[in-house]
C-alpha cells in the first residue's frame, strides 16, 4: 500500500485525501484507521480497506495525498538532516531511506533514525563537524545494518551492503552514473540522462 510504513501513515494518508475528496471509498474507514493506530491490530481494515485503496490509487487527489505526507513525515526531514550534516545527494538518499523504513523514533521492537544517526555520530563525525563523508556515511550504514538485522520484518540488509555502500565505496557523492547495484537479488543499472 504506497510509501505509507504503518497505520499512522495510512491515516494521515485518508485524512489529507478526504479534506480534499469528500466522500471517497476510504473515508468510511477512517474510524478504523484511528482505533488501530499504534498497535498491531487491523481491525475493521482488511480486505475491503485494500480494495478501496486499489480503487483510488489513480485518483490524482490521493496521489497528492500520498506525495504530500511522503514529503511532510519523511523526505523534507531527511533531506535537511542530511544538509545539516553536510552531506551529498548521496547521503541525502541514504537518509531518506532510513527515514522511510525506520521512522524517525524507535517504536517498539525498533530502531529509528534518530538511534541510528546517533550511533554513526558517535563512530565519525559528519561533514558538518569537519569528517570524512565517505567513512561517516560507513558508519551509518554500520549502524543501520545492525537495525535491520535487529527487525524480523526487515532483516535482509542487502539494500544497505550491495546499493548504498557500493555507491560510498566508488565514491559516487553525487550519484553520478553509471550507478550499478543489486537489490533482493535482482540487478540494476541507470546509465544517466
Amino acid at each position: 500500500i504506497g510509501f505509507c510504513s504503518g497505520t499512522g501513515d495510512m491515516l494521515k494518508v485518508v485524512e489529507r485525501y478526504t479534506a480534499a475528496r469528500p466522500g471517497n471509498a476510504l473515508e468510511r474507514f477512517l474510524p478504523a484507521l484511528r482505533a488501530v493506530v499504534g498497535g498491531d491490530s487491523h481491525e475493521g481494515l482488511g480486505d475491503a480497506f485494500t480494495e478501496a485503496w486499489a480503487r483510488v490509487a489513480d485518483d490524482t487527489a490521493f496521489r497528492r495525498a500520498q506525495d504530500a505526507e511522503r514529503d511532510e513525515t519523511y523526505f523534507d526531514p531527511a533531506v535537511a538532516r542530511a544538509e545539516a550534516d553536510g552531506l551529498s545527494a548521496l547521503g541525502q538518499f541514504v537518509y531518506y531511506d532510513a527515514f522511510v523504513m525506520h521512522g524517525y523514533a524507535d517504536a517498539k521492537g525498533t530502531v529509528g533514525f534518530r538511534t541510528i544517526r546517533a550511533e554513526a555520530v558517535e563512530a565519525a563525525d559528519p561533514p558538518s563537524r569537519g569528517g570524512d563523508e565517505e567513512a561517516y556515511l560507513d558508519a551509518f550504514l554500520d549502524a543501520r545494518v545492525r537495525a535491520i538485522r535487529q527487525e524480523p520484518s526487515h532483516s535482509d540488509a542487502s539494500r544497505v551492503e550491495t546499493a548504498q555502500r557500493v555507491f560510498v565505496h566508488e565514491g559516487r557523492l553525487q550519484l553520478e552514473t553509471p550507478l550499478v547495484w543489486k537489490v533482493y537479488g535482482e540487478s540494476f543499472r541507470i546509465d544517466g540522462p
